[in-house]
């Protein structure tokens, strides 16, 4: 099934999407994904997903779980943005999912027809280039229905910037 996206039809702004998680490569992602947005005159899309198998305790605790992983996220994604505004001169959109990450990010893709562009950051560490990287990589996975970009372990700021 050939998806048609609407990123470049008249109204519509292509979208760049990057995943924020605890992962230092992650940052990465974020750079590349917002100076593509902001050269291209794009939009800037930053997901966290926060992972549901954390939560199967018992009703109450789990509850207070999920109300202290959320809170934590919006954090997380409320540095993330000021850090865009700031360094990069964008307006990112924020989006807080919560389930497995692959699933969150090819419904969102499914959702959200402006979307273009998955960035992902490798990792060099000896656990290899992250997981996310790895998931896209793998065997078994569904296919993201868009161009996914992996921007690797070993770029500067600088050349980020100079590539995107």
């Amino acid at each position: 099934m050939v998806s048609t996206r609407q990123s470049r039809l008249e109204g519509h702004r292509r979208k760049f999407l990057a995943v924020i998680d605890e992962t230092p490569e992650s940052a990465r992602a974020v750079r590349y994904a917002g100076m593509r947005a902001k050269n291209s005159n794009g939009g800037l899309v930053l997901l966290y997903v926060i992972s549901d198998a954390d939560f199967n305790q018992w009703i109450g605790v789990a509850e207070v779980m999920r109300a202290e992983a959320r809170e934590e996220a919006d954090a997380i994604m409320a540095k993330v943005a000021q850090d865009v505004r700031e360094k990069i001169g964008h307006e990112p959109e924020l989006i807080i999912r919560e389930g497995k990450a692959t699933d969150q990010i090819l419904q969102l893709i499914e959702e959200d027809r402006d979307i273009a562009i998955l960035v992902l950051a490798a990792s060099s560490s000896k656990e290899g280039p992250g997981p996310l990287v790895m998931a896209v990589a793998g065997r078994g996975m569904p296919s993201f229905p868009i161009p996914v970009t992996i921007v690797p372990d070993t770029l500067t700021e600088e050349e980020i910037d100079a590539l995107a």
